[in-house]
């Protein structure tokens, strides 16, 4: 059952007409988001916020990097975006990164990946991969702890934390302190209960899915990859340790729950969390829901545990 919070959303959203994802072209589905975003009201504010930008396979990344309070080297959570690698910016994930930085504390570095279906994968992985990369070897320039580097996101970001966190330790580079993946897209062939039951145009539902995958993928055996789809890796042994947040109701939560069982079973310290009667996108409607609230206090838990254990 929806939580009374989500019922009165469905019905706010119902009134206004909101038009489901797989109804939008990419263009339309970014205009919607542009339109949500002038309505937020101020965010919260935060010691010092700065756009730079990092090498990368095809050109400059842009990253903006927060930081809640001064000049001491901090730890930092490298942060990707959701919104199904076609939607989402940093400016979407403006309002998350803020109070995860000024919670836990630490610096919070957003990155900018090349989106679809302009570039289709693997080009969100390789970029994520490439600010990872940069900030293990020069985190001190922005004043963070190169040793003490998280991934994370929501969504299509928490498929690219996953899939950083994978690539990170088969390069054998530096360790990852965490890998904060909230209802994550995990797997381009699931046929799971909650892909099947999930089935609600309001919401975020397994049509939508599909359009998600439809726009980031040039072929079905792109799929295959664990670069797209990490949970088909077929060894997780060594990998960082695990925060994974579900919902309840949304056809992804079964990629999530079957990810941190696999991840426990190879020996990665994993804590899995579910919110009951939330669906997909709760993670960041911290106006709203309570339980949103609730999710980055226990982000922020895990990583303090992390920087600091």
């Amino acid at each position: 059952m929806l939580h009374p919070e989500v019922e009165a959303l469905r019905r706010s959203r119902i009134a206004a007409g909101t038009r489901p994802l797989r109804d939008l072209s990419a263009a339309e589905a970014r205009e919607v988001e542009r339109v949500e975003l002038e309505q937020l009201g101020e965010a919260e504010p935060v010691a010092e916020v700065v756009d730079e930008s990092l090498p990368g396979p095809a050109g400059l990344i842009p990253i903006r990097v927060y930081r809640p309070q001064g000049a001491q080297v901090l730890p930092a959570l490298v942060y990707f975006f959701g919104g199904g690698w076609v939607t989402g910016s940093l400016d979407t994930a403006d309002r998350v990164c803020r109070r995860l930085a000024n919670s836990t504390p630490c610096a919070v570095v957003a990155v900018s990946y090349r989106r679809a279906p302009e570039h289709r994968f693997p080009a969100a992985v390789e970029d994520c991969d490439a600010a990872r990369r940069w900030l293990a070897g020069h985190g001190a320039e922005l004043g963070v702890d190169s040793r003490r580097l998280a991934v994370g996101g929501a969504s299509a970001g928490g498929n690219l934390a996953a899939a950083t966190a994978q690539l990170a330790h088969e390069q054998g580079g530096p360790g990852l302190c965490l890998q904060v993946l909230v209802y994550p897209l995990l797997d381009y062939r699931a046929d799971t209960p909650s892909m099947r039951e999930t089935v609600d145009p309001v919401f975020f539902d397994r049509n939508d899915v599909a359009w998600c995958w439809a726009h980031y993928l040039t072929c079905d055996s792109d799929g295959d990859s664990p670069r797209a789809s990490p949970l088909r890796a077929a060894d997780l042994r060594g990998l960082p340790p695990a925060l994974v947040i579900t919902a309840a109701i949304d056809p992804l939560r079964d990629q999530g729950e079957l990810y941190a069982a696999r991840l426990a079973a190879a020996g990665v310290p994993t804590e899995l969390v579910r919110f009951d009667g939330m669906v997909h996108g709760f993670y960041s409607m911290t106006g709203v829901l309570g339980a949103a609230q609730q999710a980055q206090a226990v982000t922020v838990a895990s990583l303090r545990r992390a920087f600091w254990a």
